[in-house]
């Protein structure tokens, strides 16, 4: 009793209660300012890749808008909900509510952390919570260019047709190309670097499927080096200029012959 009441411990309880205030809450209310910031950035990244969609005729006079919405994840959106509930209103000096608010606090700095027991289960918990492109869930509409009335709408457990997803697919992936390097529609020539690999392309999709995507890399101006199986070389080859078969004699060492592609429909007509 003398010890404590020498150290007057008593007295550290207002400081306790401002260091809870300034630090550890301030410090998510920080955390939870940059998880929100990166949210917001990744719809503004949606919106300048919605304008590249727009330029492209998905059909004819229509194209395809991306639509950002909130998760349903219910671990999602107790996280959120959880740090909202102690960031908000933080110079709040009710005893009981700064309490109540240090168990919260302390709740979520030790499932982030990663408790005894749990750790393999808050780790992934950690890596889903706070990654903020699982925030969200995405879909597409496809709207008339002239009134915006929505013809189709596509989404990951929409039964829609093979040919259907691929040609989405391709659509999303050439309006992001524009989008992350400034991509303009229908240049020929152009001082940047146009570069892009695509590996396994097309081995799957069909043949409509794999014309449209590249129809729409060709308006990009992209000049594309395309790993494909052989059993697409004939769709592709009106769209390159030079043609390379890799071939492995018994799996000791690969052989590569390249040709024009003229060469190539030439040899094939013969065959």
């Amino acid at each position: 009793h003398e010890q404590v009441a020498g150290d007057d411990l008593p007295r550290f309880e207002g400081e306790f209660a401002r260091q809870l205030r300034t630090n550890a809450i301030r410090e998510l209310g920080a955390f939870n300012s940059w998880l929100q910031r990166q949210a917001a950035e990744i719809r503004e990244k949606l919106d300048r890749i919605n304008e590249a969609l727009g330029a492209i005729d998905f059909n004819p006079g229509r194209y395809v808008r991306l639509d950002p919405e909130n998760t349903v994840n219910q671990d999602v959106r107790d996280f959120r909900a959880d740090l909202r509930a102690v960031t908000d209103d933080v110079l709040g000096e009710d005893e009981q509510y700064s309490e109540a608010r240090y168990e919260e606090v302390r709740r979520i700095l030790e499932r982030l952390r990663g408790r005894e027991g749990h750790t393999e289960s808050d780790r992934t918990w950690r890596a889903r919570v706070t990654d903020v492109r699982s925030w969200f869930t995405f879909s597409a509409t496809e709207r008339d260019r002239d009134t915006d009335e929505v013809w189709e709408f596509y989404r990951d457990s929409d039964g829609k047709s093979g040919g259907q997803k691929e040609k989405l697919a391709y659509t999303i992936l050439a309006a992001s190309l524009a989008y992350q390097f400034g991509l303009d529609w229908g240049v020929d020539k152009a001082r940047d670097f146009r570069f892009a690999v695509i590996d396994e392309a097309f081995g799957r999709g069909s043949d409509a499927s794999t014309r449209y995507a590249l129809d729409l890399f060709a308006k990009l101006g992209l000049q594309l080096l395309i790993v494909t199986p052989l059993q697409k070389v004939h769709v592709i080859a009106p769209y390159v200029q030079a043609i390379g078969f890799v071939n492995n004699i018994e799996g000791r060492y690969s052989q590569v012959v390249t040709m024009t592609t003229e060469d190539y429909l030439e040899q094939s007509g013969r065959s």
